[in-house]
């Protein structure tokens, strides 16, 4: 009894750590939104010149996501996670200091290192954590990462509404040093080496690959979609990334494993997050606007940007307990089951929302709805993919997914904002029937979601506690090709 007890008191303070730092980054991504205009105001720049200091830490995340992730499989999660961090801490410091905007968009760059803390997380769970609590631990995770985005965007309305916008940098300094002193105090050492040589090449294709097409994306409410230059940087994209795959075919240790991606679950998941990151993050961009919207033009609330962003709390707080209740569905039905529901629930909200919202209480109420569906969805993704690939591939694996996690809230950020400005008159603000097509369309987007959720092969009762098996084992190591390789994870 007392073995158990400690068991689960190890592996709950692992939880709580690793929820903290997945917290602080996810809050740092949007944290920075609401406080564009006043940098833009600070530095004497233009609003379009501001909007590098989010687009590039998008970029930089994306890149660095599975980097961390496949070099947290070969030398170490715990070890990796503490690095992400302290470029994180780094970053945030460079950011808050900065005394003109090109200082702010390198500490932004940084930061983005610590995008490899969600894929070193849902490792380092994997291995710390006893298997009968894994799925809910990474649903738990997955939802914070969805509370963390909502309350970025509430605590950088209040920061800069009352202080400056520095101070939201300087948190962000201060969680990720608390995180990294109580990783190197409580956490063990990683156990789990996948070996082999950091893969250079692949690394360097693969973030060109993504940096161009982002690009042309987080652009394209500028330039607009049929523009030659989001076109050619939406094809030279996808040429470098289809090179990329033949390159790490051919590559002994490459970045990223091809045939794990391949496998059906973990190929159908991810296209199904690619859907479900649109839904959210179009719901994320245009609740705030609409409540900030002034009355006169017909749905609009006219509230201010701190009570904007009050308004996601509670949807957020809903996604923190249906995460975790996804993990319990999922270990009873299997993830795919929960991913299903939660794309479905959240169709259902975005579709209620694009008949009505204009009024307050159905904005929270069907919001409310759309959030729960998002939490489900999120926290079913991770699950489906560690299910599905060995232990040493963990990480490179949920890296891939949350990085395209993040290129769909991209794609469902650009789009909402491209379909609601195209309704607006010269000099106006959207229309109602702009917000409506493009709740639908995120609607649409979630609903695709659950019907390629129903093509991910089913998971058997007996599969599932075979993966909680191997979860106490490891995937035997590939050959040490180095000291480096062997080295303990201190």
């Amino acid at each position: 009894m007392t073995d158990l007890f400690t068991d689960r008191r190890a592996s709950g303070r692992t939880v709580a750590i690793l929820a903290f730092a997945t917290l602080a980054f996810a809050a740092a991504q949007t944290a920075i939104v609401p406080a564009l205009g006043a940098m833009a105001g600070a530095f004497g720049v233009s609003a379009t010149d501001v909007t590098w200091t989010f687009s590039t830490h998008l970029i930089a995340a994306a890149v660095f996501t599975p980097l961390m992730g496949r070099l947290g499989d070969m030398f170490g999660r715990r070890r990796l996670l503490i690095v992400a961090l302290l470029f994180f801490a780094i970053g945030s410091v460079v950011a808050a200091v900065g005394p003109d905007l090109a200082w702010v968009v390198v500490g932004r760059i940084v930061q983005g290192v610590g995008g490899g803390i969600f894929p070193l997380s849902f490792g380092i769970l994997r291995e710390a954590v006893p298997p009968y609590r894994v799925a809910r631990s990474v649903g738990l995770l997955s939802a914070i990462s969805g509370l963390g985005a909502g309350l970025g965007l509430v605590l950088g309305g209040l920061l800069t509404d009352q202080v400056t916008y520095r101070w939201i940098f300087w948190l962000g300094a201060g969680a990720a040093a608390l995180s990294t002193l109580a990783i190197r105090l409580f956490l063990p050492a990683s156990r789990v080496r996948g070996g082999g040589k950091v893969d250079v090449p692949g690394a360097a294709v693969l973030a060109l690959g993504l940096a161009v097409p982002l690009v042309a994306i987080i652009r394209s409410s500028r330039w607009g979609w049929a523009d030659a230059r989001t076109l050619g940087l939406l094809t030279a994209g996808a040429v470098t990334l289809t090179a990329w795959v033949l390159l790490e075919r051919r590559t002994v240790h490459p970045l990223v494993h091809i045939p794990t991606l391949a496998r059906p679950t973990v190929l159908l998941t991810n296209i199904a997050t690619l859907f479900v990151a649109f839904g959210m993050f179009g719901a994320f961009v245009l609740l705030p606007q609409i409540a900030q919207a002034p009355p006169g033009t017909g749905y609009g609330l006219g509230a201010d940007a701190t009570t904007a962003g009050l308004l996601l709390l509670p949807g957020s707080v809903v996604m923190l307990l249906t995460g975790p209740l996804s993990g319990i569905l999922g270990r009873r039905f299997g993830a795919r089951h929960a991913l299903i529901l939660g794309a479905l629930v959240t169709a259902t909200g975005l579709f209620l929302l694009a008949r009505d919202f204009d009024s307050r209480a159905a904005l929270l109420g069907y919001s409310l709805i759309t959030f729960a569906g998002i939490g489900l969805a999120l926290a079913a993704m991770p699950n489906l993919v560690i299910e599905a690939v060995p232990p040493a591939r963990t990480g490179q694996a949920t890296g891939v997914n949350t990085l395209i996690r993040s290129v769909g809230s991209s794609l469902g950020a650009q789009i909402a904002a491209t379909v609601t400005a195209a309704s607006a008159l010269p000099g106006a603000l959207p229309t109602t029937s702009g917000y409506r097509l493009a709740f639908l369309l995120a609607g649409i987007a979630s609903a695709t979601a659950a019907a390629i959720g129903v093509l991910i092969p089913g998971t058997s009762a007996g599969a599932i506690r075979g993966f909680r098996r191997s979860s106490l084992r490891t995937e035997p190591a590939a050959p040490v090709t180095s000291l480096s390789d062997a080295s303990s994870d201190r």
